[in-house]
């Protein structure tokens, strides 16, 4: 089996979008700062590369969430692997994803950040799917709305390769 990898949204065009996502962000929360939380692992590469382009006071935390226990479809059931060290009560929150699909273990997610009373509670991605939208999920800041194809690169990953393209690409397993 040969592995190929199509460039789908280029390195220029996503360091573009994530400039004016830092904008947007940086805009919506002007003279107070803002608390990232990055979803690991995917979603490194793009919460170091937004934080640096936002130019409001930033602080960061990092979760790892999963619902897919051993199978690989989702079980809906949130099973929080890595929980916040800080407080987020009274704060600017957003959350940082790489990508939304069906959005169901998202919205366990947020509820679950909701409750730890937040100030504001914002949700940005780079790539959304909503053709796979299952769960009601509000995205607040979209990089990309992309079709329903496997996606690698810019943190996404294949059998825990291809993360570090600099590019976001399609993955072909002809």
């Amino acid at each position: 089996m040969s592995e190929s990898v199509r460039v789908m949204l280029p390195e220029e065009k996503v360091n573009q979008r994530i400039a004016e996502l830092g904008e947007e962000i940086s805009k919506e929360f002007a003279g107070e700062p803002v608390h990232l939380i990055c979803i690991l692992k995917g979603s490194v590469f793009f919460t170091c590369e937004l934080a640096k382009r936002i130019t409001v006071p930033v602080t960061m935390d990092f979760m790892t969430v999963s619902s897919y226990g051993s199978g690989t479809t989702s079980s809906g059931n949130v099973k929080i692997k890595k929980d916040l060290d800080e407080d987020i009560a009274g704060k600017n929150v957003v959350v940082i994803e790489d990508i939304i699909d069906t959005g169901r273990t998202l919205a366990c997610l947020l509820e679950i950040l909701k409750e730890r009373n937040p100030k504001k509670l914002k949700l940005c991605t780079l790539l959304d799917k909503p053709d796979r939208r299952i769960a009601d999920v509000s995205v607040d800041y979209t990089g990309f709305v992309i079709p329903d194809e496997f996606v690698v690169g810019y943190g996404l990953d294949y059998d825990q390769r291809y993360r570090n393209l600099p590019y976001v690409g399609v993955l072909d397993l002809g």
